[in-house]
């Protein structure tokens, strides 16, 4: 039942967002309040390596539908909070960062683990969730391209060495965007289409876009529109950040077989809850059709801090690079890395102004990493 339970956490959190704009007033910072009190309580917490026992998966999907659905909904009711309540600036700002944050948190790792499952309904709910998130063609690039590129130069989700939160987010929205229009042409021509034919699912994100933003504009008026379109894009740049804890300064060369070693794992109790396992990264790239309940924590790789602090630390980028990922990064080059990933990270340490840690260790040491698979 505890297992059960536990990740009725995420419906708990996204629920401070409901409540604040049943509320209203200040208390509409209610939602993004979560982000501090999430990242101090999974570092005080601690991480988590224990198995989830088994589930029923119709169950277990609940928190799922729910927490995929209501980042969506939310914004409804902030459209009527604006049509009942003359906000101030303060209040305003707060209701566009706690709307944005629910698309972070929990909206990105319910849908994700829906347009992973194989049914079309799920897949299809987990698209148009991202509707809020202005992304709804999201799992093309995600399923298609970064899980089969993922930790090279390929992967516009992997974050270089020496890339910052700053450099890395719009660039990730810009070339991700780019992916999935590209990847959707080429299926269209797969299929003897022009890959302007109007089966291109970008005309049905934009359709259902517009559908989203005349329910607002009918509930609040362009008031509704314009405050709901800046907690939509503040959400869109917010996702993307997260993807630069995932890999962040993984190399691999491209058509090589996959490891646990390409992934981050964040293994806080309270972040393997909230987000229904999906920092619990490297097995899912083992097998990302597993519903989140059956991956299994991978003990053996580098610990990483919680993923809301690495998120508060890589607002200053010399804390993350210096205290975080720098030492990760060299034990991960010297024990986990392959020859070949070896020279590739040499060369991005190099560009990034990193130091030279190859030639600070001995070689018989570095030529254990050769013999790792994992």
């Amino acid at each position: 039942m505890v297992d059960f339970l536990k990740y009725w956490l995420a419906v708990v959190l996204l629920a401070t967002g409901y409540a604040g704009f049943l509320l209203g007033g200040n208390w509409v910072w209610l939602g993004v309040g979560s982000l501090p009190i999430l990242a101090l309580l999974d570092t005080l917490i601690g991480p988590d390596y224990s198995m989830t026992k088994k589930l029923n998966p119709r169950l277990a999907n609940i928190p799922i539908w729910i927490c995929a659905a209501g980042p969506l909904w939310l914004y409804f009711v902030f459209a009527w909070r604006l049509s009942v309540e003359d906000l101030n600036g303060w209040q305003l700002l707060g209701s566009v960062l706690s709307c944005g944050w629910m698309g972070v948190i929990p909206l990105i790792p319910a849908s994700h683990e829906m347009y992973h499952k194989r049914d079309v309904i799920s897949r299809t709910v987990g698209r148009y969730a991202h509707l809020c998130i202005l992304d709804a063609t999201r799992e093309i690039g995600h399923v298609v391209g970064h899980h089969i590129d993922v930790a090279s130069v390929r992967d516009c989700d992997t974050a270089p060495r020496g890339a910052t939160l700053y450099g890395f987010t719009p660039r990730c929205v810009i070339e991700t965007t780019k992916l999935d229009l590209r990847l959707e042409a080429v299926a269209l021509r797969k299929r003897g289409l022009s890959p302007w034919n109007i089966r291109h699912r970008m005309y049905r994100a934009i359709a259902a876009q517009v559908v989203m933003q005349s329910l607002l504009f009918a509930i609040a008026g362009w008031q509704g529109v314009i405050f709901g379109l800046a907690g939509m894009i503040v959400s869109r740049f917010w996702v993307e950040s997260f993807n630069y804890f995932q890999h962040y300064g993984f190399t691999r060369v491209p058509g090589t077989p996959i490891g646990r070693r390409h992934a981050w794992n964040h293994l806080g109790w309270i972040a393997r809850n909230v987000a229904f396992e999906v920092t619990n990264h490297c097995d899912h790239h083992m097998n990302s059709y597993l519903p989140y309940w059956e991956l299994r924590p991978y003990k053996d790789g580098i610990a990483m801090p919680s993923v809301f602090l690495c998120f508060l630390a890589a607002l200053v980028p010399p804390i993350w690079h210096e205290l975080i990922i720098k030492p990760r990064l060299k034990i991960w080059d010297l024990e986990y890395a392959t020859k070949e990933e070896r020279v590739l990270a040499a060369a991005q340490n190099r560009a990034a102004g990193w130091p030279d840690w190859f030639s600070e260790t001995p070689a018989s040491q570095i030529s254990k990493a050769s013999t790792v698979s994992a």
